[in-house]
C-alpha cells in the first residue's frame, strides 16, 4: 500500500458533517498509528507509512486543538515532539489515554496522567460504567474561554491565577481556553460544548489565523449576518460579548475592558454578566464564573422535592403510597418497591407545605422553576403541565380564542387543535398543507395560502374577527417554518393576530443556533426588536404608498412589512419528554404575548385551572425543572450530537450500494417542492459532493427538513410501512419507532441516541437487504412478480391525498369565506337522532359524484396519517372517500367498519340551518 492509498483510508474532511465528529475519530485514527508506531519499532520493522500518517493526522487535529482544555495545546504540541523524536512508546501511552479520556468523558472527573511514568487507574477511564451515585458525587466540569491576544508568558499567568483562585469548597470545576481574537471566540462557542463562560480581555484581535474549511463554516454562519469585518477595535470587547448572546444565549460572558464606565453604560453587552474595570481581581471573576453557572445549575423544586423525601413525615392525608407506607407493609406487592426504589414513594405527596408548592397556584419552588424555564426558553412566561402537550394546547387556545373568533388552523395538525377548537366555540377556516402524494404525507401549508385565508377574510369585511393563527412546527415528519417571514407577513395583514406554534416535537431547537432562528420563542424577540426600528417604520410606509391600490395577486406575490405598532403575540407548546429529558407527560407552554397581562392572563389562568389536575405528578414536575437545568448547561453539546448521529445514519445509508437496492432516505429535495427551496439545496448530504451547506437554507428557505428525523422510504421491499414498523423492527430487531406512512418510516434521533444504536440499525438494515437478496435469488418468476407487484403497488400507485373539503352550509356564515362552526356540529352528533351510517360501498360513490351532499358528523382519523381526513360539519368528497378505501390501515378512529360513515341525517342540517 503506497502513502496516497492509505491517506484514501483515512475519510476526507469533506466526508465530516462537523468539526467535532472530525476530531472525535482522528484522535481513534491517531491512536491506531501510534500504537502501530510502537508495535513496529518493538518489531524492529520500518514505519514511514505510519509515520506520515501520524504527521498528517497531527497537522489535521493542530488547529482543532487550539479550542479546547483538554488535552490542551501545549500538551498536544508535547505529543508532537514525542513523534518527531521517534519516541513511539511514549507517544503510544499518551494517545492512547486522551483517546480513551474523550470517548468516555473521564477528563471531566479527574486528572489524566499522560507520562508513561504515572500510574492510570483504568478502572474509572468509562464514565458509563460508574453508578449513577457515584457520577453524582463529583463536580460537574466545564471550560471558560478567554479571548485574549497575549504571549505565551501572559498566557502562562492567566492560567496559574486562574488556577490558584481554586477550592476545595467549589461546587464545579473549570480549565480555561484561550484564544487571540474575536473570530476565534465565535468559532470557539460553536464548536466546543464544554464552554460554559467567556471572558472576554481588552487586547483581543479581530480576526482569526486559523484557515480550516470545517472550522470556517461555523464562522461563515455568523460574520454573513453581522459584517463581523466592520467593527471597530474599540468595539471588539463589546461586540463580542453580543455575539455571544446572539448566538449562544445560555452562557455568561463577562468583560474586563479599560474604558470608562460612562462609555460602556451605554453599549449593547448582551447577556455581560460583569464588567470588570482594568483590573486584575482573579478570585472575582473565578467566583463570578462559578456563580454565573450554579444559576443555571440551580434545580428549585427538584431540590426541594429531595430535601422533602427526607423529613421525617406522619402522613394523614390522601395516598397511600406517599412515604412508600402501603407498599412497605405490603406482603404482596414487595416487587414493585424492589423494582421502583424508595426515593419515588418518598418523594410522592400530594402536600402543598413543607417546602414544596401548588402547580395550580405556584409561589414557591414550582413558580422558581418555571421562570427559570422561561428564561431558558427565551419565553416572557412558562408554564408546566403534567397531562402532556394536548393539554397544553387545549389551555392556549381556550384562553385566547372567544366563541365566534375565526382561528386559521394548520388542517393535518394534532388532533388536540381540533377538540381545542370545539371546546372554544372558535369558527375554523382551516388550511390545506401541500401534500407528498407519493408518500402519503403531508408537508406544511405555503405562506401563500395563509395569506390567502387572511385576505379573503379581509375583503369579505371579517379581519376584526381573526383572532389566530395555529401552525405546527415543526410537523412530525420534519418540516420546519420560516417562523419569522410568516409572522412578518400575517402581522402586515392583522397587526394583533395571536399565534399558536406547536412545537411538540421541537423542544430541543432553541438550543442550536440554526434551529434557533426558526422557533417561536427566538422568532418572537427577535420581532420585539425589529419592529421597534426606524428601518421597520420606513420600509411598511413605502410599502403601504405602493400596495395602495393593488390586487390580491400583488399582495401574495410580495414580501410583506409588518407596522412598526404591530403586536408581537406568540405562545408555543413543547412536549418536554419528546425530545428533551422529562418523564412522560411533562409538557410546558411558553408565552411571548405583549398583551398577556392586560388581555388573556385571567382567561388563561382559569383555562389552566380548567384542564390541570388537582393531584399533578411532582416527579413529573421535577424532571421538567432538570430537563431544564440539562439544556442550560449542555443543550448545545447533545443537540449537536444528535445533529451530527442523525447526519451519519443518512451517509451509512446513502453511501451503502446494497441498502440503496431496497431503501432510500427521503432529502429536502423529496419533502420540500423547489418553490419552496429558494437556497436550491436538494439534500444534506450527496454520495457524489459530501455536505451540503445549510446555514442559508435554514436563513432564507420558505421551509426546511430537521435533519434528526430520518425519513426511510421502505416501498422497495415489499413492506408498507407499518408491517415494516411491527412485523419487522418491533418483533425482529427489537427496534421501536413512532410514525409510518404507506411506503416509508420515520426513525427519530433524540438527545439519547447513541453511535452504538445507530451502527445496530444500519447491521439491521443490512441483515434485512441480504435476507431480500437470499429471497429474491431463490424465487420463482411467479414469485418475482409478486415481489415486484407489491412493491410496484407501494411506490407506483399511491392514493392522493384528499385536501379539506369545505364545512356544510348549515355550519357557515355565509359561502364566500371557509370558517365553519365546528362546536355546534360536533354537539349536533350527541343526540344520535341526528345521525345514520352509510357504508362506504361503490353506492355511495355514485350518490356523491352525483353532487349529493353528505356530511361528517364526527372526525375521522386513520393511523397514519394520524390526523383527522374529516371533521364534524365536514362535507364528504368524492376524493376524501376515494382516499378511505384505499387505506389498507388497520386503525381509523371515528369509523366503524360494520356500519360504514357517520354523518348527519337530512333532518339535522336543517333544523341547524333554522
Amino acid at each position: 500500500m503506497n502513502l496516497h492509498s492509505r491517506k484514501k483510508t483515512l475519510p476526507s474532511i469533506r466526508d465530516y458533517y462537523s468539526a467535532t465528529q472530525l476530531r472525535a475519530d482522528r484522535w481513534s485514527a491517531l491512536r491506531e498509528a501510534a500504537e502501530g508506531l510502537a508495535r513496529h519499532r518493538k518489531e524492529g520493522r520500518k514505519s514511514e507509512k505510519l509515520l506520515k500518517t501520524a504527521e498528517h493526522l497531527f497537522e489535521v487535529l493542530a488547529p482543532i486543538e487550539q479550542y479546547w482544555a483538554f488535552p490542551g495545546i501545549h500538551a498536544f504540541e508535547h505529543l508532537r515532539r514525542l513523534l518527531q523524536h521517534g519516541n513511539a512508546d511514549d507517544l503510544s501511552v499518551s494517545i492512547r489515554r486522551i483517546a480513551r479520556a474523550l470517548t468516555s468523558g473521564a477528563y471531566r472527573r479527574r486528572s489524566i496522567p499522560l507520562s508513561s511514568e504515572e500510574i492510570d487507574n483504568e478502572d474509572y477511564e468509562d464514565e458509563a460504567s460508574l453508578a449513577p451515585e457515584a457520577r453524582a458525587l463529583g463536580r460537574p466540569y466545564f471550560e471558560v474561554l478567554i479571548v485574549d491576544d497575549v504571549t505565551e508568558s501572559q498566557e502562562r499567568f492567566l492560567r496559574q491565577n486562574l488556577l490558584r483562585m481554586r477550592r476545595v469548597e467549589d461546587q464545579f470545576i473549570y480549565e480555561p481556553v484561550i484564544v487571540p481574537s474575536l473570530e476565534d471566540a465565535l468559532i470557539g462557542i460553536l464548536f466546543n460544548y464544554n464552554v460554559q463562560a467567556v471572558v472576554v480581555r481588552p487586547g483581543l484581535s479581530l480576526k482569526s489565523k486559523i484557515d480550516l474549511p470545517i472550522l470556517s463554516q461555523y464562522l461563515t454562519r455568523v460574520s454573513e449576518e453581522e459584517a463581523v469585518d466592520a467593527i471597530e477595535p474599540h468595539e471588539y470587547g463589546p461586540e463580542a460579548c453580543r455575539l455571544i448572546e446572539k448566538i449562544r444565549p445560555e452562557l455568561d460572558a463577562y468583560l474586563v475592558t479599560d474604558r470608562s464606565a460612562e462609555d460602556i453604560a451605554g453599549l449593547d453587552l448582551g447577556r455581560c454578566r460583569r464588567v470588570f474595570y482594568n483590573q486584575e481581581d482573579f478570585q472575582e471573576l473565578h467566583l463570578n464564573i462559578l456563580r454565573g453557572v450554579d444559576r443555571r445549575y440551580k434545580s428549585p423544586f427538584f431540590t426541594a422535592l429531595k430535601e422533602y423525601s427526607k423529613q421525617p413525615t406522619g402522613v394523614f392525608h390522601a395516598m397511600p403510597i406517599s412515604r412508600g407506607k402501603s407498599i412497605s407493609r405490603s406482603h404482596w406487592i414487595q416487587d414493585m418497591g424492589a423494582f421502583y426504589g424508595s426515593n419515588i414513594f418518598l418523594a410522592e405527596t400530594s402536600a402543598t407545605s413543607g417546602g414544596l408548592d401548588s402547580l395550580l397556584e405556584p409561589r414557591g419552588p414550582i413558580k422558581e422553576a418555571q421562570d427559570m424555564a422561561a428564561r431558558a426558553f427565551g419565553a416572557k412566561h412558562t408554564f408546566f403541565a403534567t397531562n402532556g402537550t394536548s393539554t397544553c394546547n387545549k389551555i392556549v387556545v381556550q384562553s385566547v380564542v372567544r366563541p365566534g373568533d375565526i382561528v386559521l388552523v394548520d388542517r393535518d395538525c394534532h388532533k388536540s387543535h381540533h377538540y381545542g377548537m370545539v371546546l372554544a366555540g372558535a369558527s375554523v377556516a382551516y388550511m390545506d398543507s401541500y401534500p407528498l402524494h407519493e408518500h402519503s404525507m403531508y408537508g406544511a401549508v405555503p405562506l401563500r395560502e395563509i395569506k390567502h385565508t387572511l385576505l379573503q377574510l379581509k375583503a369579505a369585511g371579517k379581519l376584526d374577527r381573526v383572532r389566530m393563527v395555529l401552525l405546527t412546527n415543526c410537523t412530525f415528519d420534519g418540516i420546519v417554518y420560516n417562523v419569522r417571514r410568516v409572522m412578518e407577513e400575517c402581522l402586515a395583514i392583522k397587526k394583533d393576530l395571536i399565534f399558536l406554534w406547536d412545537e411538540a416535537w421541537f423542544a430541543f431547537a432553541r438550543f442550536d443556533p440554526t434551529y434557533r432562528q426558526r422557533t417561536a420563542m427566538g422568532v418572537a424577540n427577535t420581532l420585539r426588536g425589529t419592529l421597534r426600528s426606524e428601518e421597520t417604520a420606513e420600509a411598511w410606509k413605502a410599502q403601504q404608498e405602493a400596495l395602495k391600490d393593488a390586487d390580491e395577486e400583488t399582495w401574495l406575490n410580495t414580501r410583506l412589512v409588518p407596522p412598526p405598532d404591530a403586536r408581537v403575540r406568540v405562545y408555543a407548546t413543547q412536549s418536554t419528554h419528546k425530545t428533551l429529558t422529562s418523564l412522560r407527560q411533562g409538557s410546558m407552554i411558553h408565552v411571548n404575548d405583549q398583551d398577556f397581562k392586560g388581555e388573556v392572563e385571567q382567561a388563561f389562568h382559569e383555562a389552566y385551572m380548567t384542564h390541570t389536575s388537582t393531584s399533578p405528578n411532582y416527579q413529573i414536575i421535577a424532571s421538567l425543572d432538570v430537563g431544564r437545568r440539562q439544556v442550560e448547561l449542555e443543550g448545545f453539546e447533545f443537540v449537536q450530537k444528535q445533529i451530527e448521529t442523525a447526519m451519519s445514519i443518512r451517509r451509512a445509508i446513502s453511501d451503502n450500494p446494497l441498502l440503496n437496492k431496497y431503501f432510500r432516505v427521503l432529502t429536502a429535495g423529496d419533502m420540500i417542492p423547489e418553490a419552496f427551496r429558494e437556497s436550491g439545496v436538494e439534500a444534506y448530504y450527496d454520495p457524489d459532493h459530501g455536505w451540503a451547506d445549510t446555514w442559508n437554507m435554514w436563513s432564507q428557505d420558505e421551509f426546511v427538513l430537521d435533519p434528526t428525523r430520518v425519513t426511510l422510504a421502505v416501498g422497495g421491499t415489499g413492506w408498507d410501512g407499518d408491517t415494516f414498523k411491527t412485523k419487522i423492527l418491533m418483533d425482529k430487531y427489537g427496534i421501536q419507532i413512532n410514525k409510518t406512512s404507506r411506503n416509508t418510516v420515520l426513525f427519530m434521533t433524540n438527545i439519547g441516541t447513541t453511535r452504538s444504536s445507530v451502527a445496530y440499525l444500519i447491521e439491521v438494515l443490512v441483515e434485512i437487504a441480504n435476507d431480500l437478496d437470499d429471497l429474491l435469488d431463490d424465487a420463482s418468476k411467479m414469485e418475482r412478480r409478486s415481489f415486484e407487484n407489491r412493491v410496484s403497488a407501494l411506490v407506483e400507485h399511491v392514493p392522493p391525498l384528499p385536501d379539506f373539503s369545505r364545512f356544510h352550509d348549515a355550519f357557515r356564515a355565509g359561502s364566500d369565506t371557509p370558517e365553519g362552526d365546528i362546536r355546534t356540529a360536533f354537539f349536533l352528533a350527541y343526540n344520535e337522532d341526528n345521525c345514520d351510517y352509510i357504508p362506504t360501498d361503490d353506492s355511495l360513490m355514485e350518490r356523491l359524484e352525483a353532487g349529493e351532499e353528505l356530511v361528517s358528523s364526527s372526525f375521522i382519523i386513520p393511523y397514519p396519517p394520524g390526523f383527522p381526513i374529516l371533521v364534524p360539519g365536514q362535507v364528504i368528497s368524492p376524493e376524501i372517500l376515494s382516499f378511505m378505501r384505499a387505506l389498507d390501515v388497520s386503525e381509523i378512529h371515528g369509523y366503524r367498519a360494520d356500519l360504514g360513515l357517520r354523518v348527519f341525517t337530512k333532518e339535522a342540517l336543517k333544523s341547524v340551518q333554522k
